[in-house]
């Protein structure tokens, strides 16, 4: 075993997965992301075609320095996927064995930043547990970019991750998400998957109070994407005319 290991790298990646149109890697990545990038050949992500995708993407840019067929990737559990692993159930250990021969190794999501609203942490204890030195690179957030484009308290905030799916339990957490709002003047953020989007803003429309202020950003970094920030009463005035087709983050305060 090497005595140098290697680090984590967490590469963040473009935010429009699963889009019909992408937007060029180049215009939303700074160019010494994709150049760590393209220097790693072993990763650890949520799907490795969607992880060769990606490097294919960054290939037309950065070459990279080993073939896209010869990386080493690294899934995690299909049950990390679907339950997160911030509860600290999961050992990721194993998976980052080759960085304690030496190598580095990138983790990342299928778009964003790995570990925030995306599995990874896991991955992101365990590097620290076994001393290895993790590295962030700079790269596009959906939570951040909308916050800044809210309008709302940049200071306090609290991002929720989805609401319940069912309706009651919908609207009870809508009103529980208001009153703190309202009450300490914290932002809360909360995103939704792009066909869930439209019934998410209806609920929001018949739950909130008419001075409660809603903003949305959909379809952040692409050229298609915008952000709408505006108080309830004048969301219903327009009708709540939206185009939501695209991932959308919600973000309510005064």
């Amino acid at each position: 075993m090497s005595s140098v290991k290697g680090k984590l790298y967490l590469v963040p990646a473009p935010l429009d997965f699963g889009c019909d149109v992408q937007t060029p890697i180049q215009d939303v990545m700074p160019l010494a992301t994709l150049q760590r990038a393209a220097a790693l050949s072993c990763w650890i992500c949520e799907n490795a075609k969607s992880t060769r995708a990606y490097l294919k993407r960054v290939n037309e840019v950065q070459p990279l320095q080993q073939a896209v067929q010869l990386q080493q990737i690294q899934e995690l559990p299909r049950e990390v996927h679907k339950k997160g692993d911030h509860g600290g159930n999961f050992d990721a250990r194993p998976l980052l064995q080759p960085a304690l021969t030496g190598r580095d190794i990138g983790l990342v999501s299928e778009a964003g930043m790995p570990a925030i609203a995306d599995p990874g942490s896991s991955v992101v204890r365990a590097a620290h547990d076994l001393g290895l030195q993790v590295l962030p690179l700079v790269g596009p957030m959906s939570l951040m970019l909308a916050l800044s484009a809210s309008g709302l308290n940049g200071q306090n905030f609290a991002f929720v991750g989805y609401l319940p799916q069912d309706g009651g339990e919908r609207s009870q957490r809508i009103r529980e998400l208001e009153s703190l709002a309202l009450k300490t003047g914290q932002t809360q953020i909360f995103i939704e998957t792009p066909y869930r989007n439209t019934a998410l803003l209806q609920a929001l429309l018949q739950t909130l109070q008419p001075g409660t202020r809603l903003a949305l950003s959909c379809g952040l970094t692409m050229a298609s994407g915008w952000s709408r920030s505006a108080q309830v009463s004048n969301w219903k005035r327009d009708k709540g005319g939206a185009a939501l087709g695209l991932p959308t983050v919600f973000c309510i305060g005064r």
